[in-house]
């Protein structure tokens, strides 16, 4: 027995029939959903906070290091001035350079460890809240089975 008006294109087409032979599942718990975002909106956040923090302390340890650079370059600068001997004025400046290159090297170096630091943190929060997702994702669907 078809449903559908006398005038349908598809007269045999019955959309009850349809869609029972679709076989949709249940519809889970709206509640249940509705937390299980809200558990994933406050791990964004979170993740993003560390994120942040993460960025400030870079940002931070970043300053700290110019201003550390510019008050070592004060000194060399007077170093350099007061030393009158060509042969020693080379060679300073030369222990000079090592110096600033290996500091510089240092200095990177730490500035990318707070950063991965800081990335590996948040990315582990946001993994983790994503495991959690997909189990309650899975347990809603299993009651619904």
């Amino acid at each position: 027995m078809a449903t559908t008006p006398a005038n349908s294109p598809f007269p045999e087409f019955d959309p009850a029939k349809f869609l029972a032979d679709l076989k949709i599942p249940n519809l889970p718990d709206v509640e249940a959903v509705l937390a299980t975002h809200k558990r994933n909106l406050e791990a964004l956040t979170e993740a993003n906070r560390v994120a942040l923090e993460g960025a400030q302390a870079v940002a931070r340890r970043h300053l700290e290091i110019v201003q550390s650079t510019v008050s070592e370059l004060k000194e060399t600068l007077k170093d350099l001035t007061a030393t009158t001997n060509p042969s020693s004025r080379a060679a300073k400046h030369a222990e000079l350079l090592r110096q600033a290159f290996e500091t510089s090297v240092s200095n990177s170096r730490e500035l990318g460890d707070l950063i991965q630091k800081s990335n590996n943190e948040a990315l582990s929060k946001l993994n983790g809240r994503f495991s959690e997702a997909m189990t309650e994702v899975k347990a809603l669907f299993d009651k619904k089975a």
